[in-house]
């Protein structure tokens, strides 16, 4: 009990020097909640929607999927004939079955041609208005369409893109496009995350989207009462058998669930590993302050062990400071995680993906995982700092107003830290030799941790060192200010070494990343410059297909030299070894790729693969299947027949740009597959002209300005396109790095601030013998400058040497440009010395406000 007195009483007395560390746990806690906390509640609006707006049994056409989307690569969704309403109505069991046409393989555009498409990637529906969706929707303006020249819009959609009754709009699809005006306007009764929802009458949507009436992509069973859905599932398949997919309600929602999780893990495992980071640097500052604490109160420690405080009573002393730090700063992070939440489903719906604070998700688990994590972290951090407590003898403490440094502890830190950075540059030389990519990024993985660890356990060694040389560049300057705020520095090697590690930690992440993204656009733009023999790359973003009627419109465009089609599909491959390879890719294309992508060959003519009955495989697959030239490979072609094609080249597996394809023609795939079964493009490529680039680009746009959902770039937008995607993957994770920075630059403030208070005395005197006040917050500025700028070079030399090894690896891949971003660098370093400066503000200005008497007879 008392020790437990003790421990409260010294934590109150000093909550202003335990403040910034609760912050720290406070904010990592937080985002690890607030990570939990909003994956969760997208996961129960998920559900609930998924749940609400499935019938008791579905049945849809063989070619769908699991969750039910019925779109194909032909850009028509797979239907049914209707006769199989009627013998889904004759089933046992059966209430009610309403045949559905629906896909999502549609643009659609109001009358000034602007996309009505979410931006937030939730799909665009167009369907028909059935009794399934009126159950879950509300007509709250309008009415239901009735005939070809009316559409029903979801309220969201009508809301963010400001239409009204009346306004036309345009539905673009692989039959055609086809023109309508909004006759009413439906809200939902569950959460919509976002996705954009269109309704035409049952025979508009069956012409529309298929091109024909008299068929149905879902038939919606609804059971009698007293039947379960897995009854009733199975007396429709006894009634239709094995010719149709038959899915209970409970199948549906936890299919359409799993294809959401596995966005929803990504994205929550991501933001819980930057979380983490933000811990590691967290650790960091919770052990300098409690360092320092006991540091500070080392004559008091040395007290209470001469009236008879044992070692024990100490350590837990010590430890229970640290265990009420991490209850009350993961206490307030919990709460500052559901904020957290709530900040993200409001951002999201700037975005464009609803969500409800009435789905609002807080698991028990989630506080109780925040409060163990902010708990265990804390005290596992003032761990050393309290056995360091535990060994000051009395009369020591007594006689010396600090710790005494233990230097045989110092040279075996440094020995094991040089031993960790040895075998880690090690294992990184052993990633940057690798023969095989796979192999290598298990060394990679190796080395970055124990480079990482070596450098934090050597960084008080790193700090003699580096701080004497950045004194001498960058203090001398400032005379005797400047000598100061050096020695300053170099006081105590320890704390300094690490308070600038965990600035390291997120900068190295910046320099690794930055590397290895400025490598990927260079590599991607010197294979574009030598294998691209294209003048434009006409794509839908998104990835749908490419609609015959802008195919046509393209191919009209005066002043092209030629337009080569693109068609991805998928195949089952018997090789010659025997081996029956499943949904193999192969793309279709005319013989023009040839040379509108010069792909280098190790055997035969890549445009002999363009003839009859001919194709092309990359060298890996060619070896592991024993293909040579002339080999024969069974091609049974999707939604096709199969075909015996031959093999007439063999393409290098080393380049980026289509790595790993395989080629046949258009031709020989039309020869095997129905023209109504026939895949749609999934690119167009036009080269211009002699001397009519210009000319045919604007041409190009202007032929496709009624289909705004595809982009027209010739090489220098498709370079800048793919720089684009890279910089926005690269600043998104930038944001997420920014809350270890901050923990980091926390730390920064934190040792300022206790360093402070330890040299109060020394303050006091400087002051009395002529230091101004103004020279006193220069020299506590230059300190935090120089600890700063030592955590980025260490941080920025890690990093950069994390990513050189990276694009080795990436070089096995085809990526072989390897290219130091350094403007980014140069930046981040010089705004390391800004967040220096920053982090010093407060520091300093308390420092100068102390009373000079008063600071002289503190003890």
């Amino acid at each position: 009990m008392t020790v437990l007195k003790t421990s409260m009483r010294n934590f109150f007395a000093h909550k202003g020097r335990m403040a910034l560390s609760a912050i720290a746990v406070l904010l990592s806690v937080a985002f690890v909640c607030g990570t939990l906390v909003f994956t969760d509640t997208m996961n129960t609006t998920f559900d609930k929607l998924f749940q609400t707006t499935s019938s008791d049994v579905q049945v849809s056409a063989k070619g769908s999927s699991d969750t039910g989307e019925t779109t194909s690569n032909t850009g028509k969704p797979p239907v049914m004939p209707a006769a199989v309403v009627d013998e889904v109505r004759g089933a046992r069991g059966v209430a009610k079955a309403e045949g559905t046409v629906f896909s999502t393989s549609v643009t659609v555009v109001d009358h000034d041609l602007d996309k009505l498409s979410p931006t937030s990637g939730a799909p665009t529906i167009v369907g028909s208005w059935n009794g399934n969706d009126a159950r879950t929707m509300k007509i709250t303006s309008g009415a239901a369409p009735e005939g070809p020249s009316q559409v029903m819009v979801d309220a969201d959609t009508v809301d963010k893109h400001h239409l009204k009754l009346g306004d036309e709009i345009g539905i673009i699809t692989a039959v055609g496009t086809h023109h309508a005006r909004v006759s009413g306007i439906a809200a939902f009764t569950v959460t919509n995350p976002g996705a954009a929802i269109f309704y035409l009458d049952t025979k508009t949507a069956q012409q529309t989207l298929v091109g024909r009436t008299g068929v149905y992509t879902n038939v919606n069973v609804t059971a009698d009462k007293g039947v379960s859905d897995a009854r009733l599932k199975r007396d429709v398949s006894s009634a239709l058998g094995h010719d149709y997919r038959v899915q209970t309600a409970k199948e549906v929602a936890d299919a359409n669930q799993k294809s959401v999780q596995s966005f929803l893990n990504v994205m929550k495992y991501a933001m819980l590993g930057f979380a983490g980071i933000a811990f590691l640097v967290g650790i960091f500052l919770i052990i300098n302050t409690f360092s320092m604490l006991v540091a500070q109160r080392t004559r008091e420690i040395g007290l209470m062990r001469a009236i008879g405080s044992s070692r024990g009573q100490v350590n837990r002393s010590v430890l229970i400071e640290a265990l009420l730090l991490g209850v009350i700063g993961s206490v307030l992070g919990v709460g500052a995680g559901v904020g957290i939440a709530v900040g993200l489903m409001k951002l999201m719906g700037q975005m464009g993906m609803h969500l409800s604070t009435d789905d609002l998700t807080v698991a028990w688990t989630t506080p109780a995982l925040g409060l163990l994590l902010g708990v265990v972290v804390t005290v596992l951090s003032a761990y050393l700092p309290a056995r360091r407590a535990g060994k000051v003898s009395p009369m020591a403490a007594l006689r010396d107003a600090s710790a005494p440094a233990d230097a045989k502890a110092g040279i075996v830190r440094a020995v094991v830290g040089l031993a960790l950075t040895g075998a880690g540059a090690a294992s990184l030389y052993a990633a940057a030799s690798a023969d095989q990519a796979k192999g290598g990024s298990g060394w990679l993985g190796l080395g970055v941790v124990l480079t990482l660890i070596g450098f934090v356990v050597i960084g008080p060694l790193l700090a003699g060192g580096l701080v004497r040389v950045l004194g001498a560049v960058l203090l001398r300057i400032f005379g005797p200010v400047g000598r100061m705020a050096e020695r300053n520095a170099l006081r105590n090697p320890r704390r300094t070494g690490a308070t600038g590690a965990a600035l390291m930690i997120g900068l190295a992440l910046v320099a690794c990343l930055s590397v290895v993204g400025s490598s990927m656009v260079a590599s991607a733009t010197d294979q574009l410059d030598k294998t691209v023999g294209t003048d434009f790359i006409i794509q839908n973003d998104n990835g749908a297909p490419v609609v015959p009627q802008a195919v046509r419109a393209i191919k009209a465009t005066p002043g092209l030299a030629r337009i080569t089609e693109y068609r991805p599909t998928k195949a089952v491959f018997t090789t010659p070894d025997g081996e029956t390879l499943k949904d193999t890719d192969i793309t279709a294309a005319d013989p023009t790729y040839a040379t509108d992508l010069r792909k280098k060959t190790v055997a035969g003519d890549l445009k002999d693969a363009y003839l009859p009955d001919s194709m092309s495989v990359h060298e890996k697959f060619a070896k592991a299947h024993g293909i040579h030239i002339g080999s024969k490979i069974g091609v049974a072609f999707e939604d096709g027949s199969a075909a015996r094609l031959t093999v007439r080249a063999i393409t290098s597996s080393d380049e980026v740009i289509d790595q790993g394809a395989k080629y046949t023609s258009i031709a020989t795939l039309a020869k095997y597959v129905p023209a109504d079964r026939m895949p749609l493009d999934q690119l167009v490529f036009a080269s211009a002209e002699d001397g009519r680039q210009d000319a045919a680009y604007k041409g190009l746009r202007s032929a496709l300005h009624k289909y705004p959902q595809y982009t027209v770039r010739d090489q220098t937008d498709y370079k800048q396109a793919l720089k684009d995607q890279i910089g926005q993957l690269l600043n998104m994770i930038y944001g997420l790095l920014a809350l270890a920075i901050i923990v980091a630059v926390l730390g920064v403030v934190n040792t300022l601030a206790l360093s402070v208070v330890e040299r109060t005395r020394e303050i006091g005197l400087m002051r009395a013998i002529g230091l101004s006040r103004r020279q006193l917050r220069r020299m506590i500025r230059l300190e935090s400058v120089v600890i700063a700028v030592f955590g980025a070079l260490l941080g920025l030399g890690l990093g950069m040497g994390w990513g050189a090894t990276a694009q080795k690896l990436l070089a096995l891949e085809g990526l072989k440009v390897l290219e130091i971003p350094w403007p980014t660098i140069i930046t981040v370093f010089v705004a390391s010395a800004f967040v220096g400066l920053f982090a010093a503000l407060i520091p300093a200005f308390r420092a100068g406000r102390m009373n000079v008497l008063n600071a002289i007879a503190t003890e």
